[in-house]
């Protein structure tokens, strides 16, 4: 793959799955919106809003030099404590089914979860591109405050991935062996532990371990999630002819939006979708071999795991191989936060592709002179 193609493809792609997630959440979310709002249109504005939003904050990062977030990096972190922090505040938040999530700010509803995602890998890959003796225990009340914080919310899909994403980066980075011999079977307890202390994550692992369990109450939308993909079929049921958007399926325009394109557009379609994203990792893939410096590789090998960690939860909950999470589809999925942070870090990894092929340009000229 030439450069010129990789370059068009990072750019492309996600915007691509952005402009299918816009028809799909109308297709999912229209009569929801007409019952709720007295708009169908509703949340289709609010994502296109975001997505043009979007759009300027990828051009921007893949414009600014990733070098100059080393010293961004920790008034990024603070700020986003700050707005975790602030989602507490009485009068400033939005409940949604008992989580506080989302932070209103006048006019506009965040959710700093979803942006913690950008603090945090910018944040850890300044820290770990120099070497640095004994900051195991630094790390680990860092991180531990971190998913705390998101915990609290509650959100355990967006803490353990945060989680996992800031080990890998602590590992990656040239991690003592003792230290991920004692990290690796400590996040697998502490994720197992508040499982398991939850009755209601107790009873999603009991529905996932046996569907038919309760059908009519936690096992519900997993219930309807089997349905929509079984009525695609192989070719599905063609764009508007949803049955599972009167009001069946659970969060259908959020975590559950692959459900719509499977009853869409069947298994030909969903299995297209999945080619996309296989696509987009071996893209960001192959940018970790083109930093030139530990930041870079660092960053890029964030993103990397970041977005493949995170489309493989959420697909593999559709698919009934792990448990409902609540993660959404990136790209895909209603939610101007989660669509602004992989734009931010999506802008950071052609960021890191274009310094280098700046540098093997200039480098060729002065061959040639």
């Amino acid at each position: 793959m030439n450069p010129k193609t990789h370059l068009q493809l990072l750019f492309l792609l996600p915007i691509l799955l952005t402009l299918m997630g816009i028809f799909m959440i109308y297709e999912a979310s229209s009569i929801t919106a007409a019952r709720v709002y007295g708009d169908s249109l509703y949340f289709v504005k609010n994502q296109v809003v975001w997505f043009f939003l979007s759009l300027i904050v990828l051009a921007f990062f893949s414009k600014f030099d990733y070098h100059r977030l080393y010293q961004l990096a920790l008034p990024l972190l603070i700020g986003n404590l700050i707005l975790l922090l602030l989602v507490f505040v009485p009068g400033l938040y939005t409940n949604v089914l008992g989580a506080k999530r989302w932070l209103r700010l006048g006019p506009i509803t965040i959710q700093p979860s979803e942006m913690t995602k950008l603090s945090l890998i910018v944040y850890l890959s300044a820290w770990f591109s120099y070497k640095e003796r004994d900051r195991f225990f630094a790390f680990l009340i860092l991180t531990g405050c971190i998913i705390a914080l998101v915990m609290f919310q509650p959100n355990l899909g967006t803490a353990a991935l945060l989680g996992s994403s800031a080990l890998f980066l602590y590992i990656i980075s040239g991690a003592p062996l003792q230290h991920i011999l004692f990290l690796i079977p400590a996040g697998a307890a502490a994720a197992l532990a508040l499982a398991l202390t939850s009755a209601y994550r107790m009873r999603r692992i009991m529905t996932f371990l046996n569907p038919s369990l309760d059908p009519q109450g936690i096992g519900y939308h997993i219930s309807q999630v089997n349905t929509s993909l079984s009525l695609g079929g192989l070719f599905g049921t063609g764009f508007g002819a949803s049955k599972q958007k009167f009001q069946f399926l659970p969060e259908a325009h959020t975590d559950s939006i692959f459900a719509i394109i499977g009853e869409n557009f069947g298994f030909i379609g969903g299995t297209l979708i999945i080619i996309v994203y296989i696509t987009i990792l071996f893209l960001l893939y192959r940018n970790l071999f083109t930093a030139k410096d530990r930041l870079g590789f660092l960053l890029g090998a964030g993103v990397f795991f970041l977005f493949g960690v995170q489309v493989l939860v959420n697909l593999g909950a559709m698919v009934q191989l792990i448990p409902l999470t609540g993660i959404p589809l990136p790209f895909l999925s209603y939610g101007g936060s989660s669509l602004l942070t992989y734009y931010a870090l999506f802008g950071i990894a052609i960021n890191i592709y274009l310094n280098h092929e700046q540098q093997r340009t200039s480098t060729s000229r002065r061959h040639r002179r």
